[in-house]
């Protein structure tokens, strides 16, 4: 049994560097302090694992998960920007990074806009640049296109109590799909009427390689945007 002795804000990154350390499958037995149940189950899902149960117990929690082919959330506090991709692909959750694929230009443009310092490295994007990253959908797919309606609204909610609870400047949302699903239909480019979470939504269109109508300095152009929403946004 792992014991989690961190502060709330750290567990997710503890998680996270779990996840990474053991093959898709293997099973975890974790025990950590002071958190409801239903706040645990949403951190480690957002870790990348499947959870079978968890039992509280006079304050102390007991988690067992299964590592599931997936992607950890990045995320703590002071955030400048959370980053949300759709779903991990498979190739990008065999590979431990999202946007892997060297067609998905997320990374290029990210860099040339200034919003992360190194590429393909999201524990660096956090800690050095304070740009986090999750999906609203956990299930690795080989397309989005696999993802229901219902996931993209329950991972939805989900990422917007990660977002209450650790208030980053801003939410971008790479990929007009996911939003338009769970939130909006009518939903365009840019910054949203509403907030999420309670913090400014920004929403850009996907940058795989396949959205042939999106050009590189259009996508630098969105995350700029977005940065300048999360520079600009009230604490």
């Amino acid at each position: 049994m792992n014991d989690l002795d961190v502060p709330a804000a750290e567990l997710p990154m503890a998680l996270a560097r779990l996840h990474w350390a053991i093959e898709p499958g293997a099973p975890v037995d974790l025990r950590v302090q002071g958190w409801a149940e239903d706040a645990l189950r949403d951190v480690v899902t957002g870790a990348g694992f499947d959870v079978d149960a968890v039992d509280v117990d006079g304050g102390v929690a007991r988690v067992r998960a299964t590592r599931a082919l997936s992607l950890p959330d990045t995320v703590d506090e002071g955030m400048r920007l959370l980053v949300c991709g759709l779903n991990p692909s498979v190739y990008a959750a065999e590979r431990g990074v999202g946007f892997a694929r060297p067609s998905n230009r997320f990374w290029r443009a990210a860099t040339e806009a200034g919003l992360v310092s190194r590429e393909r490295d999201t524990e660096h994007a956090l800690l050095v640049d304070r740009v986090g990253m999750t999906d609203l959908c956990k299930r690795a797919t080989a397309a989005s296109a696999e993802l229901t309606t219902g996931e993209y609204r329950a991972g939805a909610a989900r990422v917007e109590r990660l977002v209450e609870w650790l208030r980053p400047r801003a939410v971008v949302f790479v990929g007009l799909e996911g939003w338009r699903a769970a939130i909006d239909k009518q939903a365009m480019p840019g910054v949203q009427p509403r907030t999420f979470g309670g913090r400014p939504a920004y929403v850009m269109p996907s940058t795989s390689g396949l959205n042939a109508h999106s050009r590189l300095e259009h996508l630098v152009d969105h995350l700029n945007a977005a940065a300048r929403v999360a520079d600009t946004a009230p604490e």
